[in-house]
Protein backbone atom coordinates (compact mmCIF):
# COMPACT_ATOMS: atom_id res chain seq x y z
CA UNK A 1 0.00 0.00 0.00
CA UNK A 2 2.89 1.94 -0.80
CA UNK A 3 1.43 5.56 -1.52
CA UNK A 4 4.81 7.94 -2.06
CA UNK A 5 3.57 10.60 -0.67
CA UNK A 6 5.88 11.59 2.05
CA UNK A 7 9.04 13.99 1.21
CA UNK A 8 12.66 12.95 0.79
CA UNK A 9 13.53 12.55 4.51
CA UNK A 10 10.50 10.43 4.66
CA UNK A 11 8.36 12.40 6.98
CA UNK A 12 4.91 11.92 6.36
CA UNK A 13 2.71 14.73 4.22
CA UNK A 14 -0.19 16.41 6.28
CA UNK A 15 -2.28 14.85 3.46
CA UNK A 16 -1.19 11.55 4.92
CA UNK A 17 -3.50 12.21 8.63
CA UNK A 18 -6.35 13.15 6.55
CA UNK A 19 -5.80 10.11 4.05
CA UNK A 20 -5.57 7.87 7.26
CA UNK A 21 -8.38 9.51 9.42
CA UNK A 22 -11.13 9.53 6.05
CA UNK A 23 -10.61 5.34 6.65
CA UNK A 24 -10.98 5.27 10.07
CA UNK A 25 -14.04 2.85 9.80
CA UNK A 26 -11.90 -0.20 8.90
CA UNK A 27 -11.92 -1.27 12.24
CA UNK A 28 -8.13 -1.51 12.23
CA UNK A 29 -5.83 0.20 9.65
CA UNK A 30 -2.85 -1.10 8.83
CA UNK A 31 -0.84 1.40 7.19
CA UNK A 32 1.55 1.44 4.29
CA UNK A 33 5.20 0.17 4.29
CA UNK A 34 7.39 2.08 6.75
CA UNK A 35 10.98 1.99 6.75
CA UNK A 36 12.40 1.19 10.51
CA UNK A 37 15.86 2.69 9.71
CA UNK A 38 17.01 4.38 6.62
CA UNK A 39 18.60 1.58 5.46
CA UNK A 40 15.14 0.25 5.04
CA UNK A 41 14.19 2.42 2.20
CA UNK A 42 12.98 1.36 -1.38
CA UNK A 43 11.00 3.42 -3.14
CA UNK A 44 10.84 6.86 -3.10
CA UNK A 45 8.87 9.30 -1.13
CA UNK A 46 8.26 6.39 1.21
CA UNK A 47 7.91 7.55 5.19
CA UNK A 48 9.73 6.24 7.94
CA UNK A 49 10.04 5.88 11.86
CA UNK A 50 13.51 7.10 12.62
CA UNK A 51 13.36 10.62 12.95
CA UNK A 52 11.91 12.82 15.58
CA UNK A 53 10.30 14.63 12.66
CA UNK A 54 9.12 11.18 11.52
CA UNK A 55 7.44 10.32 14.65
CA UNK A 56 5.97 13.67 15.02
CA UNK A 57 4.38 13.54 11.48
CA UNK A 58 3.19 9.98 12.57
CA UNK A 59 1.95 11.10 15.77
CA UNK A 60 -0.77 13.34 14.69
CA UNK A 61 -1.56 10.42 12.18
CA UNK A 62 -2.35 7.96 14.81
CA UNK A 63 -4.19 10.95 16.73
CA UNK A 64 -6.67 11.81 14.22
CA UNK A 65 -7.36 8.40 13.63
CA UNK A 66 -8.25 7.89 16.94
CA UNK A 67 -10.27 11.11 17.02
CA UNK A 68 -12.63 9.39 14.35
CA UNK A 69 -12.94 6.16 16.51
CA UNK A 70 -10.40 4.06 14.66
CA UNK A 71 -7.32 1.91 15.66
CA UNK A 72 -4.09 1.74 13.54
CA UNK A 73 -1.05 -0.61 13.57
CA UNK A 74 2.50 0.76 11.94
CA UNK A 75 3.56 -1.77 9.31
CA UNK A 76 7.25 -2.01 9.54
CA UNK A 77 8.99 -2.59 5.71
CA UNK A 78 12.81 -2.78 5.45
CA UNK A 79 12.81 -3.52 1.52
CA UNK A 80 16.44 -4.96 1.72
CA UNK A 81 17.76 -5.64 -1.41
CA UNK A 82 14.89 -4.11 -3.20
CA UNK A 83 16.30 -0.73 -2.74
CA UNK A 84 18.66 1.05 -4.66
CA UNK A 85 22.02 3.37 -3.75
CA UNK A 86 20.48 6.96 -3.96
CA UNK A 87 18.14 5.73 -2.06
CA UNK A 88 20.32 5.02 1.20
CA UNK A 89 22.42 7.29 3.39
CA UNK A 90 25.81 8.05 1.59
CA UNK A 91 24.94 5.75 -1.64
CA UNK A 92 25.10 2.54 0.43
CA UNK A 93 24.91 -0.11 -1.29
CA UNK A 94 21.44 -2.31 -0.29
CA UNK A 95 21.75 -5.04 1.86
CA UNK A 96 20.13 -8.86 1.88
CA UNK A 97 21.15 -12.10 3.43
CA UNK A 98 23.36 -13.07 0.50
CA UNK A 99 24.82 -10.90 -2.52
CA UNK A 100 22.58 -11.79 -5.09
CA UNK A 101 21.11 -9.30 -7.22
CA UNK A 102 17.13 -9.79 -7.98
CA UNK A 103 15.60 -9.12 -11.22
CA UNK A 104 13.68 -6.15 -12.30
CA UNK A 105 14.36 -2.34 -11.32
CA UNK A 106 13.85 0.29 -8.46
CA UNK A 107 11.92 3.28 -8.40
CA UNK A 108 14.15 6.20 -7.47
CA UNK A 109 13.81 10.06 -7.82
CA UNK A 110 15.20 9.66 -11.02
CA UNK A 111 12.50 6.78 -12.47
CA UNK A 112 13.42 3.36 -12.72
CA UNK A 113 17.15 1.93 -12.41
CA UNK A 114 18.53 -2.01 -12.64
CA UNK A 115 18.39 -3.50 -8.55
CA UNK A 116 22.46 -3.64 -7.89
CA UNK A 117 23.98 -6.77 -6.05
CA UNK A 118 23.22 -5.98 -2.21
CA UNK A 119 26.25 -6.07 0.02
CA UNK A 120 25.51 -9.41 2.26
CA UNK A 121 24.98 -8.96 5.99
CA UNK A 122 27.85 -9.82 8.64
CA UNK A 123 25.89 -11.71 12.09
CA UNK A 124 26.81 -8.67 13.43
CA UNK A 125 25.07 -5.95 11.13
CA UNK A 126 21.75 -8.49 11.58
CA UNK A 127 22.15 -7.67 15.07
CA UNK A 128 21.88 -4.17 14.13
CA UNK A 129 19.11 -4.48 11.89
CA UNK A 130 17.32 -6.03 14.43
CA UNK A 131 17.81 -3.32 17.24
CA UNK A 132 16.06 -1.48 14.40
CA UNK A 133 13.41 -3.05 14.72
CA UNK A 134 13.39 -3.02 18.14
CA UNK A 135 13.72 0.61 18.08
CA UNK A 136 11.25 1.74 15.32
CA UNK A 137 8.48 -0.22 17.45
CA UNK A 138 9.33 2.07 20.38
CA UNK A 139 9.08 4.76 18.19
CA UNK A 140 5.20 4.26 17.08
CA UNK A 141 4.02 3.12 20.21
CA UNK A 142 5.26 6.40 21.18
CA UNK A 143 3.68 8.30 18.33
CA UNK A 144 0.44 6.48 19.70
CA UNK A 145 -0.03 3.74 17.65
CA UNK A 146 -2.03 0.92 18.96
CA UNK A 147 0.40 -1.50 17.45
CA UNK A 148 3.09 -2.53 14.71
CA UNK A 149 2.99 -5.18 11.78
CA UNK A 150 6.30 -6.81 10.56
CA UNK A 151 6.17 -7.05 7.29
CA UNK A 152 7.53 -10.08 5.66
CA UNK A 153 5.89 -10.76 2.57
CA UNK A 154 6.97 -9.37 -0.99
CA UNK A 155 9.92 -9.89 -1.02
CA UNK A 156 11.63 -7.32 1.28
CA UNK A 157 13.96 -8.38 3.66
CA UNK A 158 12.18 -10.46 6.00
CA UNK A 159 11.27 -12.73 3.00
CA UNK A 160 14.90 -12.41 1.68
CA UNK A 161 15.81 -14.40 4.68
CA UNK A 162 13.04 -17.17 4.87
CA UNK A 163 13.20 -17.87 0.82
CA UNK A 164 16.57 -20.37 0.15
CA UNK A 165 16.30 -18.14 -3.77
CA UNK A 166 17.73 -15.09 -1.58
CA UNK A 167 19.46 -16.94 1.32
CA UNK A 168 22.30 -19.06 0.90
CA UNK A 169 24.26 -18.55 3.74
CA UNK A 170 25.74 -21.34 6.02
CA UNK A 171 25.48 -19.44 9.48
CA UNK A 172 22.86 -19.78 11.68
CA UNK A 173 20.59 -17.46 9.60
CA UNK A 174 20.56 -19.51 6.75
CA UNK A 175 21.21 -23.35 5.26
CA UNK A 176 18.22 -25.24 6.96
CA UNK A 177 14.55 -24.12 7.33
CA UNK A 178 14.99 -23.74 11.08
CA UNK A 179 18.15 -21.52 10.11
CA UNK A 180 16.02 -19.39 7.11
CA UNK A 181 13.01 -18.40 9.53
CA UNK A 182 15.40 -17.33 12.55
CA UNK A 183 15.83 -13.70 11.88
CA UNK A 184 12.06 -12.97 11.11
CA UNK A 185 11.90 -14.89 14.64
CA UNK A 186 14.66 -13.00 16.20
CA UNK A 187 12.86 -9.50 14.77
CA UNK A 188 9.61 -10.57 16.24
CA UNK A 189 10.93 -11.29 19.67
CA UNK A 190 12.90 -7.93 19.74
CA UNK A 191 9.38 -6.05 18.69
CA UNK A 192 7.76 -7.75 21.48
CA UNK A 193 9.88 -7.13 24.12
CA UNK A 194 9.15 -3.22 23.42
CA UNK A 195 5.23 -3.72 22.62
CA UNK A 196 4.36 -6.82 24.04
CA UNK A 197 3.13 -9.34 21.97
CA UNK A 198 -0.72 -8.20 21.80
CA UNK A 199 0.49 -5.53 20.01
CA UNK A 200 2.53 -7.01 17.29
CA UNK A 201 1.17 -8.82 14.34
CA UNK A 202 3.06 -10.00 11.00
CA UNK A 203 2.48 -10.09 7.10
CA UNK A 204 3.12 -13.09 5.08
CA UNK A 205 2.63 -14.08 1.47
CA UNK A 206 3.49 -17.84 0.81
CA UNK A 207 4.31 -17.96 -2.81
CA UNK A 208 3.36 -14.48 -4.23
CA UNK A 209 6.78 -14.69 -5.77
CA UNK A 210 7.14 -10.57 -6.06
CA UNK A 211 10.54 -8.81 -5.98
CA UNK A 212 12.44 -11.93 -7.40
CA UNK A 213 11.66 -13.90 -5.03
CA UNK A 214 11.06 -17.70 -5.13
CA UNK A 215 11.72 -20.74 -2.15
CA UNK A 216 12.48 -24.01 -3.25
CA UNK A 217 10.16 -25.55 -0.27
CA UNK A 218 7.91 -23.10 1.31
CA UNK A 219 4.91 -25.35 1.93
CA UNK A 220 7.62 -26.73 4.67
CA UNK A 221 8.92 -23.20 5.25
CA UNK A 222 5.50 -21.10 5.99
CA UNK A 223 3.99 -24.05 8.18
CA UNK A 224 8.07 -24.41 9.81
CA UNK A 225 7.44 -20.90 10.63
CA UNK A 226 3.87 -20.75 11.34
CA UNK A 227 4.01 -23.36 14.37
CA UNK A 228 7.28 -21.18 15.53
CA UNK A 229 4.88 -17.90 15.49
CA UNK A 230 2.78 -19.82 18.16
CA UNK A 231 5.27 -19.33 20.93
CA UNK A 232 4.84 -15.67 20.71
CA UNK A 233 0.85 -15.46 21.32
CA UNK A 234 1.10 -12.17 18.43
CA UNK A 235 -2.08 -10.44 18.25
CA UNK A 236 -2.45 -11.70 14.74
CA UNK A 237 -1.20 -13.60 11.89
CA UNK A 238 -2.00 -11.99 8.44
CA UNK A 239 -1.82 -14.34 5.55
CA UNK A 240 -2.40 -12.63 1.85
CA UNK A 241 -2.01 -14.80 -0.88
CA UNK A 242 -1.80 -14.43 -4.67
CA UNK A 243 -0.80 -16.42 -7.92
CA UNK A 244 -0.56 -19.77 -5.77
CA UNK A 245 -3.06 -22.49 -6.54
CA UNK A 246 -2.20 -23.93 -2.85
CA UNK A 247 -4.56 -23.59 -0.28
CA UNK A 248 -2.36 -22.05 2.03
CA UNK A 249 -5.12 -21.18 4.76
CA UNK A 250 -5.64 -25.06 5.22
CA UNK A 251 -2.22 -25.74 5.85
CA UNK A 252 -1.80 -22.56 8.01
CA UNK A 253 -5.09 -21.76 9.34
CA UNK A 254 -4.74 -25.01 12.11
CA UNK A 255 -0.89 -24.24 12.92
CA UNK A 256 -1.79 -20.91 14.20
CA UNK A 257 -2.97 -20.17 17.73
CA UNK A 258 -4.29 -16.60 17.55
CA UNK A 259 -6.09 -14.34 14.97
CA UNK A 260 -5.54 -15.77 11.95
CA UNK A 261 -6.63 -12.54 8.93
CA UNK A 262 -7.03 -13.08 5.14
CA UNK A 263 -6.54 -10.87 2.22
CA UNK A 264 -5.12 -10.95 -1.49
CA UNK A 265 -7.71 -9.32 -4.18
CA UNK A 266 -10.91 -10.01 -1.80
CA UNK A 267 -14.40 -8.76 -2.53
CA UNK A 268 -17.19 -8.10 -0.35
CA UNK A 269 -19.07 -11.63 -1.39
CA UNK A 270 -15.52 -13.30 -0.85
CA UNK A 271 -14.54 -11.91 2.22
CA UNK A 272 -17.93 -12.82 4.04
CA UNK A 273 -17.67 -16.59 3.00
CA UNK A 274 -13.86 -17.13 4.44
CA UNK A 275 -15.74 -15.44 7.91
CA UNK A 276 -19.02 -18.14 7.87
CA UNK A 277 -17.01 -20.69 6.97
CA UNK A 278 -14.98 -19.92 9.78
CA UNK A 279 -11.47 -19.75 7.66
CA UNK A 280 -10.67 -16.34 8.72
CA UNK A 281 -10.99 -14.16 12.02
CA UNK A 282 -11.01 -11.19 9.97
CA UNK A 283 -10.94 -10.39 6.28
CA UNK A 284 -8.32 -7.49 4.85
CA UNK A 285 -8.94 -4.69 2.03
CA UNK A 286 -6.08 -2.95 0.08
CA UNK A 287 -6.83 -1.22 -3.52
CA UNK A 288 -10.32 -1.31 -2.57
CA UNK A 289 -10.13 1.23 0.95
CA UNK A 290 -7.53 3.12 -0.87
CA UNK A 291 -10.17 4.04 -3.74
CA UNK A 292 -13.71 4.13 -0.93
CA UNK A 293 -12.28 5.89 2.24
CA UNK A 294 -16.18 4.67 3.38
CA UNK A 295 -15.68 1.10 2.16
CA UNK A 296 -17.56 -0.31 5.48
CA UNK A 297 -20.45 1.52 4.93
CA UNK A 298 -20.52 0.80 0.80
CA UNK A 299 -20.42 -3.09 1.89
CA UNK A 300 -23.20 -2.26 4.68
CA UNK A 301 -25.34 -0.68 1.93
CA UNK A 302 -24.55 -2.69 -0.76
CA UNK A 303 -23.32 0.24 -2.98
CA UNK A 304 -21.05 0.36 -5.51
CA UNK A 305 -17.19 0.70 -4.98
CA UNK A 306 -15.80 3.58 -6.93
CA UNK A 307 -12.84 2.64 -9.25
CA UNK A 308 -9.15 3.04 -8.04
CA UNK A 309 -7.56 5.25 -10.22
CA UNK A 310 -4.05 3.26 -11.19
CA UNK A 311 -2.09 6.72 -12.50
CA UNK A 312 -2.63 8.21 -8.86
CA UNK A 313 -1.41 5.41 -6.77
CA UNK A 314 2.30 7.01 -6.49
CA UNK A 315 2.25 9.96 -7.80
CA UNK A 316 2.46 13.60 -5.22
CA UNK A 317 -0.51 14.93 -4.20
CA UNK A 318 -4.13 15.10 -3.29
CA UNK A 319 -5.31 13.53 -6.30
CA UNK A 320 -5.99 10.27 -6.20
CA UNK A 321 -5.14 9.88 -2.30
CA UNK A 322 -7.92 12.26 -0.63
CA UNK A 323 -10.14 13.03 -2.99
CA UNK A 324 -12.24 10.13 -3.72
CA UNK A 325 -16.09 10.32 -3.19
CA UNK A 326 -17.85 8.83 0.27
CA UNK A 327 -21.22 7.89 -0.04
CA UNK A 328 -22.66 11.40 1.38
CA UNK A 329 -21.07 13.34 -2.39
CA UNK A 330 -21.85 10.88 -4.37
CA UNK A 331 -25.07 10.40 -6.57
CA UNK A 332 -27.27 7.84 -7.72
CA UNK A 333 -25.84 5.32 -4.86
Amino acid sequence: MTRSRADDAGVPSDLATTYYAQRASAGLIITEGVFPSAMGKGYVRTPGIETDDQMKAWKAVAEAVHAQGGRIFMQLMHCGRISHPSLLPENASPIAPSAIKPDGKAWTGNGQVDFVTPRALSTIDIDRVIDDYAEATRRALEAGFDGVELHAASGYLPEQFLSSGSNQRQDKYGGSVDGRVRFVLNVLAAMVVEANSDRVGIKISPEMNFNSITDATPQETYAHLVDELCNFDLAYLHVALFGTDFDYHSLLRPRFNGPYLVGGGLDRERAEALLSEGRADATVFGISFLANPDLTERFRHGAALNTPDVSTFFTPGAQGYIDYPILSTTANI
